[in-house]
This record gives structure tokens, C-alpha cells and sequence, in this order.
């Protein structure tokens, strides 16, 4: 539906609303589920269960009413001048879902500015519960935590999992929680073997969230190897302006994101060539591939006009291009190459070395392609096409061959990494990145590969 309306705005008729509850029940039986996890407001699961529940006799995800579960976030805000927490703001948020049909079975009240008494959390649950009708215990206190990873273990605390479980009918059971969580939760007690520096150069450091599944992948490295990294954000376009020493000269390593559009991206080329000329480790994600590549075409191959059709559509040596099968699509989106496509690895490279397999599948999001025109000519030049993807012939991963660590990949590695599984290109330059020391007392730390182990 998205590649055929591309964000027009379409009338939601009837039919349309049945088909989306045909598929939620189809996935819970076809995945033999106990639970359907749904982002949606869903005013008419209940009639639609109910109803169900006459023709589809034994389907027992969807035997009742007492088998949807819905919870509304809200924010309870600090009045600061009399120092007082507001539930004016929810229980307006519940009358106008109850006005649209909808009735949460908890609340989950999120303050920027905690409480430091326990008498006024519990206050704020008992008038949130008279007022809107929910159960006091399915009144869930959710304050400004830490980090991301401790929220898990404060809702268990908060008893959320006892309510869901009770209204969806399951045994109540000791929760299970994976150490790795715990161990990020406590981040303080991360660190013992050192600290590292990494900076993040990018068009969209203002706004940190924009790279937050970069940062978390980091993190995933971070704790997998025992260290502390203190990350740098750099704008691309004060590179631009001032050069990169004066940001990255105490960095010892850098990664460049992706992003659209040409602002910012001569900075992040000038980011490529620092990388390079001083050997700091360098890891570039889809754009940060191409800036890697246009830098070492203008500055090691000689083509001083080596540019990317994104930013010139009449560039004269486009190393950076569109696909010639999407030339001829003109609707926005449709030239996209988006999910998982296969990549073949060549062995004896840094990313055979990450991953220590010969075939991966990984998720892309971009639109521009290494221009395999100029594939040949930059190889010999030490640009090496270390990944491969087979079907299409495009270039999946491309490092700089006497560098001691400087890869980028055309998809989005960050979208994989896990707590408990960091992933091998994250893990892996981090490793490179401890071992460099800006100040230029590596004394060939480099001469032997780094051990994915140590």
C-alpha cells in the first residue's frame, strides 16, 4: 500500500479495518503465539474477539474479550512553582480515548521530574485510579531513569508483568532477566579495562537521537569488551569550516553515520581523509561508505571531480551513483534498497576477520550504490570490495587495504546489534580503536591483526 499511495492521504473504509484484524489473528495462529504484540489502537478488538469467538470455535488466542491487553503512556508534568505533580493532563487523555471507544487497562505515567517520596508516588496512583477508572495496581510509576536498559527491570519492580499476565489469563511466573540487561543498567560498573575515545561525525549531532541505534551498538561493544567509550559528537559542517584536527585530533576512532543530501558531506569527506592519512580506526555506515569512497578517489586515485549523483545529478565522475535499473523510477521511495540482501565475504579481509564467516545477510536502507565502473580502478589503489553482494553485483562492504582498521558498509549494521550479541563490525573496530593512540605512541600495535578474542 505504501509503494502504491506514497503518502497520499487515503480514506481508512470498513474493509480496511477488518483486514487489519484478519491479520493480527492470522499471525498469532500461524507463529502458534500466546501473545500478539500490536502498536495500534485497537477500539474494536474486543467486538471483534466476541465475535469471532462464535466462528472460530477452539481458537484459543482469540477465545474472549479478556485477551486484548491496552496501556496508554502519558506524561504527569511538574508544576515547579509549587513543586506538585499534575494528573490533569492523563485523565484527560483517557476521557478523550474512552470518547473514541477505547478503555486502557493501564496507565503508565512518565515523569521527567521524579518524586522522592514514596507517600507521593503512591498518591499519584490512588487519584490517577479514581479518575480514570483503571485498577490502582495497573497504575505503573515510570520516572526518568538512568538508561534505556534499566526501564525492564523497573517495571517488573513496578509489578506490570503480574497485571498483564492476570489479564491475559496466563500463570504468574519468576521473571527472567538476561545479565547482560543488568549489566547495562548499571553502566557506572562497566568500566575496567580503560576508556576510549570515538568520535561521532555526522550532519545530525544536534539531535543525538537521529544515531541512537549507532550509539547503542557501541554500547553492545562497550560491554562486551569491559571498557568505558567516551563519545565526541562532531558536526560535519564545523569540519567544513575549521578543519579536522581541531575536533578529532584526541580521537581514537571514528565513525560516520548515514544520513541524506549533500550538506555536511565535504566535512565528512575531510573526516575520511584525516582518518586515513593518520591510520585512526574508521567505520562508515552507508553514507559514511560513500564519503570513505569519493575521498579515496579524489585524493589517492587522482579524480579530482569524484562526487556522488545524490548531491550532482550531472557529475562527471559519479564513483557514487544510482543503479541503472532504477534510473526510470520517478516515484519518491520506490529506488529505495531496503531489507536484508545476502553479502559474500572475501577471506583474508578486516570484514572476514568481524565476522569469521564467509556469507552474511544483513538490512539496508539507502538508495546510492558504489558506481562499479569505478570499481576496478580504485581496487588496484588499495580500495578492496571486501563484501559482495552475489545477486546484484553490488559492493556490501569496501576497506582500505593498508589501513590497520578503515571499513564501511553500504547497510546498517547498527540495526542488528544486540546487548548479548554485539555486532562483529561494531565489536571488532572498537577493538582496533583501543589499540590506537592519538598521540602517536602506538609503536606498531598494528603489525599483527588484532585478535577478535582478546
Amino acid at each position: 500500500m505504501g509503494s502504491e499511495f506514497l503518502g497520499e492521504t487515503v480514506q481508512v473504509v470498513p474493509h480496511l479495518v477488518s483486514a487489519v484484524a484478519r491479520r493480527i489473528k492470522k499471525l498469532g495462529e500461524s507463529e502458534d503465539a500466546d501473545v500478539v504484540i500490536v502498536e495500534v489502537a485497537a477500539r474494536s478488538a474486543t467486538w471483534r474477539r466476541r465475535r469471532l469467538s462464535r466462528r472460530c470455535v477452539g481458537c484459543e488466542t482469540w477465545r474472549d474479550a479478556k485477551t486484548r491487553f491496552q496501556y496508554i503512556l502519558t506524561l504527569v508534568p511538574l508544576l515547579k512553582p509549587t513543586n506538585e505533580l499534575k494528573t490533569k493532563p492523563t485523565q484527560h487523555s483517557v476521557r478523550a480515548l474512552r470518547a473514541l471507544g477505547i478503555q486502557p487497562d493501564a496507565i503508565l505515567c512518565r515523569l521527567n521530574d521524579p518524586t522522592d517520596s514514596e507517600e507521593e508516588a503512591e498518591s499519584l496512583k490512588d487519584k490517577i485510579s479514581l479518575h480514570c477508572g483503571v485498577p490502582r495496581d495497573a497504575i505503573i510509576y515510570l520516572p526518568t531513569l538512568g538508561n534505556v536498559y534499566a526501564v525492564p527491570g523497573w517495571l517488573e519492580k513496578q509489578g506490570l508483568a503480574e497485571v498483564i499476565m492476570d489479564r491475559l489469563g496466563f500463570e504468574r511466573r519468576d521473571p527472567v532477566v538476561p545479565p547482560v540487561w543488568k549489566a547495562l543498567a548499571d553502566k557506572p560498573n562497566l568500566a575496567n579495562d580503560g576508556e576510549v575515545s570515538i568520535a561521532i561525525v555526522g550532519k545530525y549531532t544536534s539531535l543525538q537521537d537521529s544515531y541512537l541505534s549507532v550509539v547503542e551498538a557501541l554500547r553492545h561493544a562497550e560491554l562486551n569488551q569491559g571498557i568505558r567509550i567516551d563519545l565526541e559528537w562532531t558536526p560535519s559542517e564545523l569540519i567544513e569550516e575549521n578543519g579536522a584536527d581541531r575536533y578529532l585530533s584526541k580521537a581514537q576512532g571514528i565513525v560516520v553515520p548515514g544520513g541524506f543530501d549533500k550538506r555536511g558531506t565535504e566535512g565528512m569527506i575531510q573526516t575520511a581523509q584525516y582518518a586515513r592519512e593518520r591510520e585512526i580506526p574508521y567505520l562508515g555506515l552507508c553514507l559514511g561508505l560513500q564519503m570513505m569512497i569519493i575521498e579515496f578517489a579524489r585524493h589517492v586515485a587522482g579524480i579530482e571531480e569524484a562526487d556522488s549523483t545524490e548531491f550532482d545529478a550531472a557529475a562527471s565522475e559519479p564513483v557514487i551513483a544510482l543503479m541503472e535499473e532504477q534510473k526510470n523510477v520517478t516515484e519518491i521511495g520506490g529506488t529505495m534498497r531496503l531489507g536484508a540482501y545476502s553479502c559474500v565475504l572475501t577471506p583474508g579481509t578486516r570484514a572476514y576477520e568481524a565476522y569469521a564467516m564467509a556469507k552474511i545477510n544483513e538490512r539496508h536502507r539507502h538508495r546510492f550504490e558504489y558506481n562499479n565502473a569505478y570499481r576496478d580502478r580504485l581496487e588496484r589503489l588499495g580500495l578492496l570490495s571486501s563484501g559482495m553482494n552475489p545477486e546484484l553485483s553490488l559492493v556490501e562492504i569496501a576497506e582500505i587495504s593498508d589501513h590497520p582498521f578503515m571499513l564501511g558498509s553500504q547497510f546498517h549494521p547498527e540495526f542488528r546489534s544486540r546487548p548479548e550479541q554485539p555486532h562483529p563490525l561494531f565489536d571488532l573496530f572498537v577493538r582496533y580503536a583501543r589499540q590506537f593512540r592519538p598521540d602517536g605512541t602506538q609503536h606498531q600495535l598494528f603489525a599483527s591483526a588484532v585478535s577478535v578474542g582478546s
